[in-house]
């Protein structure tokens, strides 16, 4: 029921940084400059937040997925099962965004935890288009992605920085080679 309503609290963000042009996850995949844009964009958050003059360490610590991930295991995985397991990390990163969001409410730190939580709900909610959702997937990934109770704010946009350099960007690069043509393939 909370992913529902938090989904529900999504698609106007989603569709406010999309281009109805951009819609398809296949257009994000396809397209390498994107990703490469969100990346650079998530290390110009993590400057804007060293910039914040006061950067409180939150009272109540928040869960946060642990993303890192062996190569050699993430080649052996099907593409809908590193689908399902990044969007569990992404879902569950969100979840921790809330929580440092309800305990700030105001200030610097504050505005870019919005922003954080908007780019990190638009890929949430591209993965969510991909057909392996209504898939049982063999040997997908357990309910819930590891976690780490973090009370540091830096480390939420490490977070999301390392997912999409890692596993976000590898899954792409698999799902390009099946869902995009030479010429689509930038």
């Amino acid at each position: 029921m909370e992913l529902n309503r938090l989904l529900l609290l999504l698609l106007p963000v989603f569709l406010h940084h999309i281009k109805l042009s951009r819609m398809s996850p296949a257009g994000l995949v396809c397209d390498r400059r994107l990703l490469q844009r969100y990346i650079r964009e998530s290390f110009e958050l993590e400057d804007r937040l060293s910039q914040c003059r006061m950067l409180p360490l939150l009272q109540q610590p928040v869960p946060l997925p642990l993303v890192g991930f062996n190569l050699r295991e993430w080649a052996t995985k099907t593409n809908p099962s590193k689908g399902k397991e990044v969007l569990l990390d992404l879902v569950k990163l969100v979840e921790g965004i809330t929580a440092a969001q309800q305990e700030l409410n105001q200030g610097c730190p504050s505005v870019l935890l919005q922003q954080l939580f908007e780019k990190t709900s638009f890929f949430i909610l591209q993965l969510q288009n991909f057909r392996w959702q209504e898939q049982d997937v063999p040997g997908q990934p357990e309910g819930t992605p590891r976690l780490i109770l973090e009370s540091n704010l830096r480390k939420i946009f490490q977070t999301y920085k390392q997912l999409l350099r890692g596993k976000l960007n590898f899954l792409f690069s698999d799902l390009r080679k099946d869902l995009c043509s030479e010429g689509d393939s930038v």
